[in-house]
């Protein structure tokens, strides 16, 4: 066999149809090579594994232990048979149950005095803790001395514990790995040889024999270290191609000029910049003088004047000759920044209109919804390029669009928008425009060098002069309702002192979700019976309420995304010139949106949101001179993780520090693709949020390597496993971001 295809072997082959069919549908496993990266989750040593004392309620577990007696019994007159096997350790004991025809095997093998390894999931019954039909290894072979021999040889190996599922346990796992071991001799090994030598790194076969079979704990670092480092630097080196295929592009430089549009503009703010946004300015211009496109991340906290960042690289770009686009999310989003733009600007966003500047250039608007004749404008403006700016959702992207000369691409909330849908707007270009990508979402700087890891990063974590602080608090609602009620009261007492208020829900609610279908009756009754199953609060229900009960007399309004455009921009318009009280929304809010006059929200089953989306959320209100007021109601008991997570989220406003209690919730699965692109991650050993340092260093690595040999042409073997990586779903997932 050569050295690619053992590892490209179907796994039917060596294992068999009916294992390979579990592997392939249960835990995405298709091949020799995926079998041995199925790394161990963990190892123990006999005594090490579950004790009898401490099995946790309702999970599955392995344990070890011997069989003190067993007995069948008989029920139901006679015609049912059930064997009752008790289990000890020395720590505890285990009661196990087999039905029916499930009796005999164990009968005859489970017999007093016998060690054997079981599998199951832990139930009560009659107030014992027992596992019903569990698996089982025997340990012990036939005679006395074999068997004591068997057991001493387990007690001193460390045993592989895998990630299993339900059809097939972790030592089945481990047996179809012994078979496919031998072939962990033909592994293509990524790291050039004076990097793996330089580091004294374990070569790459004997780590994958050591993470699967270790002799001693000291294997198994050995093991993790060296596969660690794999991942992070093929991903390295995979964003660092990307970045230097990038640095090969043409594109025009763009200067910004002297008393143009940038200087008229800067001369009329109100207000000077904050020491980071002349840092991140200083990096963007930087990067739109040279002639290959800028890709750069801006991040920043809520309100930390991105947009502000953002609309000054707009503005030197049309100086420089060039046209700028920002492409927003939603048609709300997209027209509130066209909103709070053009009133930024002033005469500046009536270029060649009377009454506007000499140095003015025009702003429009182009989103799906417009009328016939407005969208006709908007476009012949772009393609004679009399509007220098233009702003819009996705509608810009169509084939129609054509612009005069397309210099800058400002995205805002990169993480909802596709590759195609970059690629198509870097097209509209003579050449590729430079790219901004904005994101109010902060970003652990592991994750932003691994997911966004193709661009620079820049970040703003000041937060402008005369932003105001906001108050976070927990709402428990189930324990406490006198507290909800007082939350309800704090609300109006804002609204008649001036202010306004946002309350937030998960969910639209309409009479069709509640069809009294046998559907609706059966989840009314589970809800009723238990509240976890309740369907979350929706915003026509909950508004109703307020207006008839607790904000009885104020203006409340509501917002969600199933409403006409027009009826939604209305809406908006009424609540930023203070007309309407309370806004009842869903999370249409949670972008951009910035009424300073609003200083408190209630957000509803505060439970069913994200850490990184409350934060989002909380961030709309304290925008102006008042204090803001976050209030998180929950039904949620006070020892859940749920509360943990608000609570954490009530107790500090470093958007920092939440994304990375956030990233240690869920893990990498989430954050590092299967979400977003439905590809299993390729990290299986390495920790995003535990392993800086490895990333850091393997970035280091990729980038000298990417840049003495770009086409890897004296590196085959890493353009082999960079290959195998980058199959089209993972390419797709990394240009995502």
């Amino acid at each position: 066999m050569d050295r690619v295809s053992s590892f490209d072997e179907p796994l039917k082959k060596l294992l068999g149809g009916a294992t390979a069919k579990v592997m392939a549908e249960h835990l995405d496993l298709h091949t020799v090579g995926d079998l041995l990266h199925h790394y161990p989750r963990r190892y123990e040593e006999r005594g090490k594994l579950t004790a009898l004392a401490d099995l946790p309620l309702d999970e599955h577990v392995t344990v070890v232990a011997q069989v003190a007696d067993a007995r069948i019994l008989m029920f139901n007159n006679g015609r049912g048979k059930r064997l009752e096997v008790t289990l000890t350790d020395g720590s505890g004991r285990l009661q196990l149950v087999f039905f029916g025809h499930g009796v005999h095997k164990p009968h005859k093998e489970l017999l007093p005095g016998r060690q054997a390894m079981f599998a199951g999931k832990v139930s009560v019954f009659n107030r014992k803790m027992q596992l019903a039909h569990p698996t089982y290894q025997l340990l012990d072979a036939s005679d006395a001395d074999e068997a004591t021999e068997a057991v001493d040889a387990f007690a001193g190996r460390l045993l592989p514990i895998y990630p299993a599922c339900k059809q097939l346990d972790s030592w089945r796992i481990a047996k179809a790995v012994d078979a496919v071991l031998p072939s962990a001799q033909d592994a293509v090994d990524p790291l050039p040889a004076s990097l793996r030598e330089g580091r004294g790194f374990t070569p790459l076969p004997e780590a994958l024999l050591k993470v699967h079979r270790p002799q001693t704990k000291a294997d198994i670092e050995d093991a993790k270290a060296r596969l660690k480092w794999d991942e992070a630097f093929v991903l390295q080196v995979a964003l660092a191609r990307r970045r230097y295929a990038d640095t090969q592009l043409p594109a025009a430089a763009r200067r910004p000029v002297a008393d143009g549009l940038l200087d008229a503009f800067d001369a009329k703010l109100p207000f000077t910049l904050t020491e980071g946004q002349e840092k991140v300015s200083k990096e963007i211009f930087d990067d739109l003088a040279t002639e290959h496109p800028m890709h750069r991340l801006l991040q920043g906290e809520v309100g930390s004047g991105k947009t502000m960042v953002a609309l000054r690289a707009m503005l030197a770009v049309v100086d420089a000759g060039g046209q700028a686009a920002l492409l927003a999310p939603t048609e709300v989003l997209a027209q509130q920044h066209h909103r709070s733009i053009t009133e930024m600007m002033g005469e500046l966003a009536e270029g060649g209109m009377l009454g506007g500047s000499d140095h003015g250039t025009k702003v429009v608007l182009l989103t799906g919804s417009m009328g016939t004749a407005a969208r006709r404008q908007a476009l012949l403006d772009l393609v004679t390029g009399e509007a220098g700016i233009v702003i819009g959702t996705h509608a810009l992207i169509e084939d129609k669009v054509q612009f005069h000369g397309l210099g800058l691409v400002v995205v805002d909330e990169q993480h909802r928008f596709g590759v195609e849908q970059r690629d198509a707007l870097r097209s509209k270009g003579k050449q590729p425009p430079h790219l901004l990508v904005m994101t109010a979402t902060p970003i652990p700087r592991t994750v932003a060098m691994t997911v966004f890891g193709d661009l620079e990063t820049s970040v703003l974590d000041q937060l402008p002069a005369g932003r105001s602080p906001i108050a976070s608090h927990v709402v428990p609602a189930k324990d406490k309702p006198h507290f909800l009620a007082r939350a309800w009261e704090r609300v109006r007492e804002e609204v008649e002192n001036g202010h306004q208020a946002y309350v937030v829900c998960p969910r639209i609610g309409d009479d069709a979700e509640e069809a009294e279908g046998k559907k609706g009756k059966a989840k009314k009754k589970a809800a009723e019976e238990d509240p976890e199953k309740r369907p979350p609060l929706a915003v026509l229900e909950i508004a109703d309420e307020l207006r008839r009960g607790a904000l009885a007399g104020l203006t409340v309004e509501v917002l969600h995304g199933r409403m006409h455009p027009d009826e939604k921009d209305d809406v908006m318009r009424r609540f930023a010139a203070g007309d309407v009280g309370v806004l009842v929304a869903t999370t249409v809010i949670e972008v951009g949106v910035n009424v300073p006059n609003a200083t408190a929200m209630v957000i509803m089953d505060a439970d069913r949101f994200g850490v990184s989306q409350l934060h989002q959320l909380r961030g709309r209100v304290g925008r102006g001179s008042a204090p803001g007021l976050c209030l998180l109601v929950s039904e949620a008991h006070e020892a859940s993780p749920a509360r943990a997570r608000l609570s954490a989220v009530a107790a500090t406003l470093d958007g920092f520090e939440l994304s990375r209690i956030d990233l240690e919730q869920r893990r990498e699965g989430d954050v590092l693709g299967q979400a977003q692109s439905g590809v299993r991650s390729s990290l299986r050993m390495l920790t995003v949020i535990d392993d800086e340092e490895v990333i850091a260093a393997a970035r280091e690595e990729a980038v000298a390597i990417v840049a003495a040999d770009p086409e890897l042409e004296h590196l085959p073997e890493l353009r082999t496993v960079l290959a195998a990586l980058l199959d089209k779903d993972r390419e797709e997932y990394l240009d995502k971001g």
